[in-house]
């Protein structure tokens, strides 16, 4: 089915920021002669209003999942032939609006505005997802005008509250992650939960989503951003720049109890002052500590001591994708406004390099996540969020 914007049909071409192969930006191309794709059975066309930029966009074009030599770069492969392949249109948390429905899909759908689960999903309703990939890696994502999805993965989201770019900073890639680093974790009400990295999309979204639960989120970050995180909910900020006395640290604003779960998007050197924060006092526990690593921002090789590993009984989880469960809970907590965007600014798409710049530069002044909007829906839905040109120049 094919469905008119206003009174003309869909056009044949349309714009995207395509990705050529591994490499600088310069492997970024955009181009405006792409056809639009049509929906399948089971699809719906999303007409997109904006995609929320996600690391895993810049590891993905750069190869960035390295073996320890660090001298290779591979693309993110879970076994079996690559998925990533060239040329490929990234950007996983896509929000926008029904424009055309394939077979089997209720043409009542056409007009309705949501927001993507990101997520290629290996089988249909199984509470597990052991070979993650997503829109904008293994399939065309939202780097464009147009993308062709799963109707059953493009939900409803009302939201009068919220602009369409807010709405795609509360997108699944940052989201989702986030929650299953807290549900492999177990993470029950009351406990004290330390997250890193607490500035960008995971960790905005885990410090809102401990909240939901009832734990108490720490926020591992720099003293300029304190007030922001905590607004957004953190119990205390710790400064990421003095790692040598970061128990003492803790121990300050916990009153001297332990952490019993880390959510770590850091690694690197930093994991074992990580794990140092929730051994200290065994005695005082009433849980295992945990840690939930789903990001390496402070490097990819750490170095523990898997005596204290095993001895002090640390479960560690490694997280990247969730499931489709997870997926509908997050959706419900958008839809009833428990969960928050934190927007920090957006970007045109044919402005895209100049967004990786941004987001590579980030520093103090970020906090939340940038969105990609493409250049015809610019004026209404991405100028409201533009950042000055003075403030993100290279």
């Amino acid at each position: 089915m094919v469905a008119p914007i206003g009174n003309h049909p869909l056009p044949d071409h349309q714009a995207a920021m395509v990705l050529t192969g591994h490499g600088g930006l310069d492997k970024l191309v955009y181009r405006d002669d792409l056809p639009v794709p049509r929906p399948g059975p089971g699809e719906v066309l999303v007409r997109v209003t904006a995609t929320a930029k996600n690391n895993t966009d810049r590891k993905a074009r750069e190869g960035l999942y390295p073996t320890k030599d660090r001298d290779e770069v591979a693309s993110f492969q879970m076994g079996g032939s690559p998925t990533l392949t060239f040329p490929r249109i990234q950007g996983a948390d896509v929000a926008g609006r029904v424009v055309a429905v394939g077979e089997g899909v209720d043409a009542g759908r056409i007009g309705e505005r949501g927001l993507l689960d990101f997520n290629l999903y290996p089988d249909t309703r199984r509470d597990l997802n052991l070979t993650p990939d997503y829109y904008g890696h293994g399939a065309d994502g939202g780097f464009a005008e147009y993308v062709a999805v799963p109707a059953d993965q493009f939900h409803a989201v009302g939201r009068p509250d919220l602009a369409d770019a807010e709405l795609a900073a509360l997108g699944m890639c940052s989201y989702q992650t986030a929650y299953h680093m807290l549900t492999a974790a177990g993470v029950q009400a009351g406990e004290r939960v330390l997250v890193t990295g607490a500035s960008g999309g995971v960790g905005t979204a885990l410090i809102q989503l401990c909240r939901i639960l009832g734990a108490i989120p720490y926020a591992l970050s720099t003293p300029d951003k304190a007030e922001d995180l905590r607004a957004l909910g953190a119990e205390a900020v710790l400064d990421r720049s003095r790692m040598e006395d970061f128990t003492d640290a803790v121990k300050a604003v916990t009153g001297g109890a332990p952490l019993d779960a880390v959510m770590d998007l850091v690694g690197g050197t930093f994991t074992d002052r990580f794990i140092d924060a929730m051994i200290f006092d065994m005695a005082a526990r009433h849980s295992y500590p945990r840690l939930s690593i789903a990001g390496a921002s402070g490097g990819n090789v750490s170095e523990m001591l898997w005596t204290r590993i095993y001895l002090y009984q640390v479960q560690v989880f490694g997280v990247s994708h969730g499931t489709r469960e997870e997926a509908e809970q997050l959706i419900h907590w958008i839809r009833d406004g428990a969960l928050q965007p934190v927007l920090h600014g957006a970007f045109r798409l044919s402005d895209l390099h100049r967004a990786e710049r941004y987001f590579v530069a980030r520093g103090s002044r970020f906090l939340g996540k940038i969105v990609i909007v493409p250049d015809a829906q610019w004026d209404t839905h991405g100028a409201p969020f533009a950042l000055p040109r003075q403030e993100d120049a290279p």
